[in-house]
């Protein structure tokens, strides 16, 4: 079967033309299996990045790229700090400028399958990340496909296409073409032959401050030889 799912989530994203955060970073997923345990395995947000990549950049004092987030007035920045403290994320594509409108229309369509369809909240309705004073009442949709039920051969032509794309002349002979999924499988082995996963000192020693600040041990933690 050819699987995709939607959800979506506690606005964090400003919408083109507005102050206001009123769409969630409303996630689309789709797999697909072709020949061997290949696969093409897609699963984004629908906003630029997710919140944990400007709070790693603001961690490690980093500024961030145009496009992620803005400040509480809705204007495009590139320090975390702003994003964090009043601002959000911006829509895929960033400002209306760069695209911004085709996440924001891809977000849309998240909440008409999730909200709108399957009687929960959406838009500006669902409950804020973080307060508890009622239901979050988010919405999910599902499909599942099967492929015999159209064109024979799907795995084998879905393989043919994957490798066709991972077989492209690459720009930069040292960054090889991916699929979706590509990248989660080649962190994972990284991940598996490590016997762990690496985490910048900063992430470390934020969470070793929680953990201290909770009365609760420090990450468990080994340095890279």
């Amino acid at each position: 079967f050819q699987g995709f799912s939607f959800t979506n989530t506690t606005p964090a994203v400003f919408i083109p033309r507005t102050q206001t955060m009123a769409l969630g970073t409303n996630a689309i997923s789709s797999v697909a299996p072709s020949c061997g345990g290949d696969s093409f395995a897609l699963d984004m947000s629908t906003s630029t990045v997710a919140y944990g990549k400007v709070e790693v950049a603001d961690r490690k004092g980093e500024t961030i790229p145009n496009g992620w987030g803005a400040d509480a007035q809705g204007r495009e920045t590139n320090d975390p700090t702003q994003v964090l403290n009043g601002g959000g994320l911006l829509p895929l594509g960033g400002s209306e400028i760069s695209g911004g409108y085709k996440g924001y229309g891809l977000a849309m369509m998240v909440e008409v399958m999730c909200g709108i369809l399957a009687g929960a909240h959406y838009g500006k309705n669902v409950r804020k990340w973080g307060t508890t004073e009622r239901i979050a009442d988010l919405g999910q949709c599902f499909i599942a496909v099967d492929p015999k039920a159209f064109h024979p051969g799907f795995e084998d032509r879905l393989q043919d296409f994957l490798d066709a794309q991972r077989n492209l002349d690459p720009s930069d002979p040292q960054h090889p073409v991916l699929v979706a999924g590509d990248p989660e499988r080649i962190h994972m082995k990284k991940c598996d032959n490590m016997g762990g996963i690496p985490y910048p000192k900063n992430v470390v020693d934020y969470m070793n401050g929680v953990a201290e600040k909770l009365g609760v041990g420090n990450m468990e933690t080994v340095k890279p030889e």
